[in-house]
């Protein structure tokens, strides 16, 4: 497969208002494609169905945004939230703050009434850390947000995007300065509650030429296909501010498009002739569940070229399948692109080389849970463990190893070795949002202490898991990633919904060592089981977990939970959260969760009265027909 000669003019800006502003000297053909959801079963979009917009279209309509919200009263250094499901609105409110010098907070949107309280909880915690004085979503979910304004006494008015989009009111022009905050990421809280990435212009320039020049060397001739939640610096970062610098036409597809029906992205891709899409580990296993043989008649991936893949660890298994499945329809496995990014450093650390495809390191596994140190064995080798290289750092920026909670060492550790992954560069936020301890703890000296761990081998990074989440027994690290690879195996076991983790014995008798705890969602769990009549209802399929761990890993596991449907807590973007596992666990409330099913009218009722919304309650039960 050819790989893309690089961009020999990397295009710089000192803002991205002045991309915006420059982008709309584009070819007309240029821009942002909008593909719809419908709701309609089966429903597969066309090009006729989709809302186009030319770079041009885009300056322009984003003035009007801007214009708009500069009218609600909010100045240069304002924050306002962004609660905007439509691809199509977030995109040209972001672009209309940014050029307004109002510095958005993109905030996910509620999935379903299915744990309201924790959504409502996770919004007011942004809403008031940001000190944002506005606030846009829809007006449906305007009716949701009243318990948000009133614990936030920053927030002066909660305004439905369906006015600002008919606004006419003049963009006022602003001056804008490279270190000035972008936006606010706040970072998905998988370990613990958001914290605010501040990202300045300078940050994400410097990002943008790490991804599209250095990592993807993009030309012309590409097209980026994406499905990914523009409230997460993947979807926003990598799908949208990067190509509105670089020109490239980029085509969107609402998330729920793709998890309700993930041959839509196929379709996109073939459609388009796509050339770059990203997804994270679970999207490319979902594909291999959901995507039938009868669905692949008209499709050819021939023209994908680059298929990131990153947010979560990588199995390589899962890419190799999904390699060998769809290859059939054009796929090429080398254009597998292992990744490796977060937040705190705008988005890319590291990427693996084009056309490469995936390149693992097959460790001993004893030796790497035991000592810390990657001994090389030969893949098929018993105990043999296999690494994903995320690639080399960028130009500018260093990657190194240090010691775990060593931050007086000025020294890394040498190649093989494996400890805290620590940066440095352009690319890395000064700090979070008006929180100085915080930021304090993000770095030793100059370094950035990402909380993941990892090892270097010939310059490439493989990750190992997060240090805050490695459990230690008898001396020995293991980490979680691998146990659920293990537990997920089993016939019985949701894939991607296991977690494992250490715990403190819960009746103090074992103070010495932590308890090793899996929970996982079990397929098909009957639905009016309560905690302890499911364990019993399942407990082959835990007694077939315990002993798939033992035989793979050689662990005994203290406890194994299943669980049903939807109980496993997870991130906006829907990471597991171990943390808050261990956290309900421990204090018994794991087993009182109750997952959401669509037409559970009582649930909604409940999960309504606890949330206090009572304008919400009348809204949507008062106005639905008698049955």
């Amino acid at each position: 497969m050819p790989i893309a000669s690089a961009n020999a003019d990397f295009p710089s800006f000192p803002t991205f208002a002045h991309a915006i502003e420059n982008a709309a000297k584009a070819d007309p053909t240029l821009g942002f494609r909008f593909v719809p959801d419908d709701g309609v079963p089966g429903f597969a979009a066309n090009a006729a169905s989709e809302a186009s917009f030319s770079y041009t279209a885009l300056e322009r309509s984003s003035a009007r945004y801007g214009g708009a919200l500069q009218a609600l009263g909010l100045e240069k250094g304002d924050r306002v939230a962004l609660i905007l499901p439509a691809n199509e609105d977030f995109v040209l409110c972001f672009f209309g703050a940014v050029r307004a010098g109002i510095i958005p907070v993109p905030i996910y949107p509620p999935l379903g009434i299915g744990q309201l309280q924790t959504y409502l909880d996770n919004t007011r915690h942004i809403v008031a850390k940001s000190g944002a004085k506005a606030l846009v979503t829809t007006a449906q979910i305007k009716r949701l947000l009243g318990t948000v304004q009133a614990a936030s006494p920053a927030l002066e008015q909660v305004v439905a995007v369906e006015a600002i989009r008919e606004s006419l009111e003049p963009l006022k022009a602003v001056k804008l300065q490279p270190d000035d905050v972008v936006f606010l990421q706040f970072t998905s809280g998988s370990t613990s509650r958001p914290k605010g990435v501040r990202l300045t212009h300078a940050n994400l320039m410097a990002n943008v030429k790490c991804i599209m020049h250095d990592g993807l060397r993009m030309t012309p001739d590409d097209t980026g296909i994406s499905w990914l939640p523009l409230y997460h610096d993947m979807g926003l970062i990598g799908f949208v501010l990067a190509p509105l610098v670089y020109r490239t036409p980029i085509v969107f597809l609402p998330p729920l498009l793709f998890l309700k029906r993930p041959v839509s992205w196929f379709q996109a891709i073939t459609r388009h002739k796509g050339t770059i899409a990203y997804a994270p580990n679970f999207a490319y296993a979902l594909c291999l569940k959901r995507i039938r043989e009868r669905e692949l008649a008209a499709i050819d991936l021939s023209s994908w070229r680059v298929a990131g893949c990153g947010a979560e660890p990588i199995r390589p298994e899962t890419l190799e399948t999904f390699a060998t499945t769809f290859g059939k329809v054009g796929f090429h496995p080398q254009a597998l692109l292992p990744s490796y990014g977060m937040a705190e450093s705008s988005l890319a650390i590291t990427f693996s080389e084009l056309g490469e495809g995936i390149k693992t390191l097959s460790v001993d596994s004893e030796v790497l849970w035991t000592d810390n140190v990657a001994k090389k064995v030969d893949a098929t080798s018993e105990r043999a463990i296999r690494l994903v290289s995320c690639g080399k750092r960028f130009p500018l920026h260093d990657v190194a190893i240090f010691a775990v909670d060593d931050d007086e060492s000025v020294s890394a550790l040498p190649e093989g070795r494996v400890g805290e992954i620590r940066l440095k560069g352009p690319s890395v936020m000064k700090s979070y949002w008006e929180d100085a301890e915080l930021t304090r703890n993000a770095f030793a000296g100059a370094w950035l202490k990402t909380g993941d761990l990892g090892l270097l081998d010939e310059g490439r990074l493989f990750i190992c898991g997060r240090s805050k989440e490695v459990i230690i027994l008898n001396g020995r690290n293991y980490y979680p990633q691998d146990i659920e690879w293990q537990a997920s195996q089993v016939d019985g076991v949701r894939k991607g919904n296991v977690i494992a983790f250490g715990s403190r014995d819960p009746a103090g008798l074992e103070r010495d060592r932590e308890r090793i705890v899996v929970a996982f969602e079990a397929q098909d769990a009957p639905k009016d089981l309560d905690a302890k009549a499911l364990a019993a209802a399942r407990a082959p399929v835990a007694a077939a977990v315990r002993k798939a761990v033992q035989e793979g890993m050689g662990l005994v596991l203290d406890d194994v939970v299943p669980l049903a449907h939807g109980i496993l807590p997870k991130t906006s973007s829907g990471k597991l959260q171990r943390a808050k596992v261990r956290e309900l666990y421990e204090n018994g409330q794991l087993f009182a969760r109750k997952g959401m099913r669509a037409n559970d009218k009582l649930g909604m009722l409940k999960e309504a009265a606890k949330s206090q919304l009572s304008y919400f309650r009348l809204a949507v039960l008062g106005g639905r027909k008698k049955d």
